[in-house]
């Protein structure tokens, strides 16, 4: 199949705590590392992975950490089509505390690409079964709904009201303030509303609720999760599958990644796994 992901890149240093400090304390950090990540790449590692090729439309910085975000991403599967603004690779900050939950501090504009970058074969998703809209602009998203279905992130809803492209599927969690959607907010209506709620599993609008995925093993870093149900619900839809047996997808790609460290030590690779 041919997917795509348009949204952003950054690159992320992540530091292990036992718990994330409070205000005047001192934390020792148990373990770190750096690896590109960012809604964008994630989602399209993760599609890679159950596809074996994705295309990423994104912008990275023109200085050193750009160019090892391109190269890391290349190496994990993904085909990246991305803008070089003349300024420094977005950053991320990242605490894993000891139940394995994220808290993360971004550094930088968020680089993000335009769909009237002429440099980029924004044409091509047209051909696509289907596309995850994690971020861009508005000509983007419009680019986007080329795509036999288009999935968005709610996070992105200032973007979805200005462009006013219908969307197969919304998508996002109703336990973070910035990505929750309510009836009337857009126009024309999303087809389908996802909304997740971790271990609880969800809700779709119409459909009702769904269960979570079983996790595979035992909770490590709780970064990425979001990301990989979207890609995982996105794939599932681009392969034919009907509604629910593409959100139990996403579900379990979602368990899968929450029990590796960082973004991509947990991604499910098999889109047959059982749950």
């Amino acid at each position: 199949m041919k997917l795509a992901i348009v949204g952003h890149v950054e690159w992320v240093e992540f530091v292990r705590v036992e718990h994330v400090p409070q205000p005047g304390d001192i934390v020792h950090a148990l373990e770190t590392w750096q690896e590109a990540a960012g809604g964008g790449a994630v989602a399209a590692v993760q599609l890679a992975g159950l596809n074996g090729s994705v295309q990423l439309f994104t912008s990275l910085g023109n200085d050193e950490l750009g160019r090892r975000a391109r190269e890391e991403l290349v190496q994990r599967g993904v085909t990246v089509h991305a803008a070089a603004p003349a300024e420094a690779q977005r950053r991320a900050f990242t605490y894993v505390d000891g139940d394995g939950e994220r808290t993360i501090t971004v550094l930088g504009r968020k680089l993000v690409p335009s769909g009237n970058d002429a440099t980029l074969p924004w044409e091509q998703l047209a051909r696509c079964d289907a596309v995850y809209f994690v971020s861009g602009d508005v000509a983007a998203l419009r680019a986007a709904r080329g795509a036999r279905v288009l999935v968005a992130t709610s996070r992105e809803l200032a973007t979805l009201r200005r462009a006013a492209v219908e969307l197969d599927v919304l998508v996002g969690s109703g336990e973070d303030a910035g990505e929750r959607f309510e009836p009337g907010e857009l126009e024309p209506s999303p087809k389908v509303v996802v909304t997740t709620s971790g271990a609880l599993g969800g809700w779709l609008r119409p459909g009702g609720p769904f269960r979570a995925a079983t996790l595979p093993g035992p909770i490590e870093d709780a970064y990425g999760c979001g990301d990989c149900f979207a890609a995982g619900l996105t794939y599932g839809l681009a392969a034919g599958r009907s509604l629910e047996d593409a959100v139990a997808l996403g579900s379990r790609c979602g368990a899968a990644v929450l029990t590796g460290r960082g973004a991509y030590a947990g991604q499910l690779t098999d889109p047959g796994a059982d749950g």
